[in-house]
Parts: C-alpha cells; sequence; structure tokens
C-alpha cells in the first residue's frame, strides 16, 4: 500500500509540469524571426538582392536615409528590389499562434504595397471619368486611392510622388463648378484624401485654388458635416501657406471670415481649431490687402476668443493664437479691441516663459505694440497709465527682465529693452517700490 501511493504521488507530481502552462513564463522570439535592424519581429519580411531577410519598413527607412549596402552583409545593393518572404512570414504567423498562450498575437498577413505604376493607372482612369462626368466612377477610384493611403506611409508616400494631388485637384475643381450640393459625396471625399497630399504641383495649386475650388472649399466650412468642414480647414490652410496669392481670392467669397471664427468660437476639435487659426494667420500676414481683413476678423469678435483660448490652451494652439493676435495687434482696430478686454495683458504676461520660446517672443511683441500705441506717457502727471500700469500689476517688469537675463532673439531682445525702459519709468514716477538691484542690471543691459 505504501508503495502504491508513493508512486502515484510520484506519479502526480511528475505530471503537472507537463501538463500544465505557466502563465507568468515570458517568451523571446527567435532571433531568425526578428529584423536584423529594429530586431524585432518582422511583420512584412523582405528579402534583398544580397539574400537577407529585413522588415519592409526597416529596410526602407535605411535606403530613404541614402544607404546603398546591406545593413549585414555591408555589401553595394546590386539592385533595390525588395522580394516577400513568403516562407519565413508563415513562419512567423504559425509561431505567433501556437505561443499566443504566452500572449503572444497573431501578425496579420500584409497587403501588397502599391506600387507607381497602380497609381498611375488609377490617375488616368479618375482622369477619363472627371472628362466623362461620371461622378460615381470618381467616387469608386477616390476611394481606392484613400484606402491605399490608410495601409501605410509607403503608400502615401507612393501616391504622392506619382501625382495624385494634381489629378484630384483637377477633378475636384472640375465637380466643384457644377453643383457642390448634388456631388457632395464625391467632393467630401477628394478633400479627406488631399488632406494628406500636400505640397501639391504648380498644376494642382492652379486647379484648387480656383474661385470655383475656392467656392466650393468655403461651402464646406459652412455647410459640411463636422469631418468635411475639418478638412476643408486643412486644405485651406495648406493652401494658403503655399501662396499668398490665394488670399485675394478668398476676399470676395462671402462668409469665408464668418466660417473660420466660427470653427474657433464652436470648436469640433483640436485639429480642426489649429486649422482655422492658421489659415486666418495667412490671410492676416503684413500686406495692404491683409491689413484690409483684420478689422472684419475683429468685429466678429476674435479678439476676445482668442483670449480665452489663450488662458487654457495647450502648447500648439497657444502658439497659433499668439500668432493670430500679434499681426491682428498690428491695425489700430485691433489694438482698440485688445485694449478693451480686461484679461489680455495678465494672460500674455502669464504666457512668458512657460509655453514656449516662440510664444514667449510673440507675446513680447504684442505688448510692445500695445505698449508703444497707448496713450501713457511718463512725463505727464495726469497720466493714469492704462496697459502699462496693468502689466506693472501683474509683475510684466519682473518677468521680462527674466526673459532678457535668460535670452532671446535680436528682434525681441530691442522690444524687450523698450518695454522695460517703459516699465521701469511707470513705476519710478508711480513709487511702486524700491527697484535697485533690478535697475542695476536693466542699466548695464543698455
Amino acid at each position: 500500500m505504501i508503495l502504491s501511493w508513493r508512486s502515484r504521488r510520484n506519479s502526480k507530481k511528475n505530471k503537472i509540469p507537463s501538463q500544465e502552462i505557466n502563465s507568468d513564463m515570458e517568451i523571446s522570439n527567435p532571433r531568425h524571426f526578428c529584423c536584423p535592424i529594429s530586431l524585432d519581429l518582422m511583420k512584412d519580411p523582405v528579402t534583398l538582392s544580397t539574400g537577407i531577410t529585413y522588415d519592409r519598413e526597416s529596410i526602407e527607412k535605411w535606403i530613404e536615409e541614402g544607404n546603398l549596402t546591406c545593413p549585414v552583409t555591408n555589401q553595394v545593393l546590386a539592385s533595390y528590389d525588395q522580394i516577400p518572404n513568403h516562407s519565413i512570414r508563415k513562419m512567423i504567423q504559425d509561431w505567433c499562434v501556437e505561443n499566443r498562450s504566452y500572449g503572444v498575437d497573431r501578425i496579420p498577413t500584409p497587403r501588397v504595397p502599391v506600387t507607381p505604376y497602380d497609381v498611375s493607372e488609377t490617375c488616368k482612369r479618375v482622369n477619363d471619368a472627371t472628362r466623362r462626368g461620371e461622378q460615381k466612377k470618381c467616387r469608386e477610384l477616390v476611394r481606392k486611392i484613400k484606402n491605399w493611403g490608410k495601409e501605410s506611409e509607403r503608400n502615401k508616400k507612393c501616391i504622392v510622388e506619382n501625382g495624385a494631388g494634381c489629378v484630384l485637384s483637377a477633378c475636384f475643381e472640375s465637380f466643384a463648378s457644377v453643383s457642390v450640393g448634388k456631388d457632395e459625396d464625391l467632393l467630401g471625399e477628394i478633400l479627406s484624401v488631399l488632406v494628406w497630399m500636400f505640397p501639391l504641383g504648380e498644376e494642382g495649386q492652379s486647379k484648387l485654388g480656383s474661385v470655383r475650388s475656392l467656392n466650393c472649399l468655403v461651402w464646406f466650412l459652412k455647410s459640411g458635416d463636422l469631418s468635411a468642414r475639418q478638412n476643408a480647414a486643412l486644405v485651406l490652410k495648406n493652401l494658403l501657406a503655399l501662396d499668398q496669392k490665394h488670399v485675394s481670392a478668398l476676399v470676395g467669397i462671402e462668409g469665408v471670415f464668418a466660417a473660420l471664427v466660427k470653427l474657433i468660437k464652436e470648436p469640433i476639435c483640436p485639429t480642426a481649431t489649429k486649422a482655422s487659426l492658421m489659415a486666418i494667420f495667412y490671410m492676416t500676414s503684413p500686406s495692404s490687402l491683409n491689413e484690409k481683413m483684420i478689422p472684419m476678423f475683429v468685429e466678429m469678435g476674435l479678439v476676445s476668443v482668442i483670449v480665452e483660448i489663450l488662458v487654457d490652451g495647450d502648447k500648439s494652439i497657444c502658439e497659433k493664437a499668439l500668432g493670430v493676435l500679434d499681426h491682428i495687434c498690428d491695425c489700430k482696430e485691433g489694438r482698440e479691441k485688445a485694449y478693451e478686454n480686461a484679461l489680455i495683458v495678465a494672460v500674455l504676461i502669464k504666457k512668458i516663459l512657460k509655453v514656449s520660446g516662440l510664444a514667449s517672443e510673440l507675446s513680447v511683441s504684442i505688448l510692445w505694440k500695445l505698449f508703444k500705441n497707448s496713450q501713457y506717457r511718463p512725463e505727464d502727471d495726469d497720466a493714469e497709465g492704462g496697459v502699462v500700469v496693468e502689466a506693472l500689476q501683474v509683475g510684466a517688469f519682473q518677468k521680462l527682465l527674466v526673459l532678457l537675463q535668460v535670452g532671446c532673439g535680436e528682434s525681441t531682445k530691442e522690444k524687450l529693452k523698450e518695454l522695460l525702459k517703459l516699465l521701469n519709468l511707470c513705476r519710478v514716477r508711480l513709487d511702486c517700490f524700491d527697484s535697485t538691484a533690478d535697475f542695476k542690471y536693466l542699466k548695464r543691459s543698455y
């Protein structure tokens, strides 16, 4: 009996390790399944002319960086062809399935990358369908290009390099001239693809920047769904960044100012807000034409909206909002509206040395424009001070002095010195506090 019990006990002990799996065990990837460059499990293994297999993404990045050799053998590549290694890919997938109990996810079968020939042929078909006015056929082809782009960044690059942007811009202009409402689905699809196709070629830019195309873009800004409004703002921003001549074409289109401001007042997402701010930034850039646009944006309450954004906006939004406000303060109407805002000085001082170097320089530029054109004159006994005194009260002198000590661009430094001189004269006149330590440094700075 004792022998039998011991045998059963030993049998049970020996059985546990072979039948039970420890879920806490870590499993390492087989070395021959890993890319020699990234050392990660290969998702899309391809073989070069040297016979070495790499993950497609890693070897493409290696070649794009200008390397002409095989990373492992150091041989000069006879060709850059990348042949899919289906055998090792299937072995990797089988290994993933076998080890899924250890938390290993199966790598999906990669799609075949799009080729320049595929893009060229599809673009020809888009051109033909556009000439014949076949809206349905165009929509199918545009969706095909869109789906290619979703698969990988490599596909996007191939699509852009083979002229799809110009073809889609021409298609957009052609159907925009007929009826926007009738072809809204197609035009919306084109916009969603054009977002990542910039910079366009000269011909594509001309097509998308035509009056008909711009009218259609503004229509989407005003009347499209949330996604279409965002895409329209992004495309308009990218277009204005290419050439200021498109600004003059926008002036005569009704509703463009209100549509852009509405996207900021009633934000649908950070991307749309940033795109609208940048579009307004390009539309208000210093020029005789753009200066006429600033009062229109001011009348729509853009100054107060920007100040609200600056209170709790992130770095990217704050920089763009400050850039727009800096342009607005070039105009008398813009400065007058800024003077009326009780928060503007405090918010600008708060952003210095807190957001970024660019935000600090833009804040100084805005303050300099406000101070330079204010009614305050230190030599006048009856001067009330206005924004200058307000700036002193929120600690502007100390903040600007620190910025001068930390360092900034030459143009900003000159503005800083002017601001500090005016602030110091103001506080001495008002006998605000002893300024010996700060004044000594300020004196050395001039």
